[in-house]
């Protein structure tokens, strides 16, 4: 018996088959990890990416009309692929300025993207008419007008529950216009 037991103990023939057995987990949620981590990086500069984009279409612009905005909506989907910004995101374009029978900036027009999440978002910028919620330090005086885009999309892992949860990711731009004030939107 006692050899039997012997060659048993010392027997070494399925010891790499046990440690990958039990190494697997481990691995497998490192790399469904990497993939997902990378995933939500990219992503993230998509929208930054996305948001600077709209704004600076928009700010190159001497004149707009709803139809010019409409379209600058369209790039949308070239600049944020491989993401689906038609069904999981939401674009405001957003002017402020200073009226002429006024002293403070007000947000003048503001266009929202169609579809995706749209109805579900507001601008954190502020209303039409109302004044804008700008970052300290940032002013708006005289003719100068600004330009704002913010992006908005709801990200859901592909392994949902497991490594990340979903939630909403957001992004925003300022910019000037280059020629003419924008301060309409015909």
């Amino acid at each position: 018996m006692r050899t039997l037991w012997n060659s048993v103990w010392h027997d070494r023939r399925g010891a790499a088959m046990a440690e990958l057995a039990a190494a697997m987990p481990v691995l497998v949620i490192l790399l469904l990890g990497g993939v997902e981590i990378s995933r939500f990086a990219m992503l993230n500069q998509k929208i930054d990416r996305l948001a600077t984009t709209m704004g600076d279409l928009v700010a190159q612009a001497d004149t707009l009309t709803e139809s010019d905005v409409d379209k600058v909506f369209l790039a949308a989907e070239h600049v944020a692929w491989p993401f689906p910004v038609k069904t999981k995101a939401a674009i405001i374009i957003s002017s402020i300025s200073i009226p002429p029978d006024q002293t403070a900036a007000r947000l003048t027009w503001q266009k929202f993207s169609s579809g995706g999440i749209s109805a579900a978002v507001t601008s954190k910028i502020g209303s039409i008419g109302a004044t804008p919620a700008l970052p300290s330090g940032m002013v708006v005086t005289g003719a100068n007008t600004l330009i704002v885009s913010e992006v908005y999309f709801d990200f859901e892992p592909m392994f949902v529950g497991q490594l990340m949860s979903a939630h909403r990711i957001y992004h925003r731009a300022f910019f000037r216009p280059r020629v003419g004030s924008l301060t309409t939107l015909n």
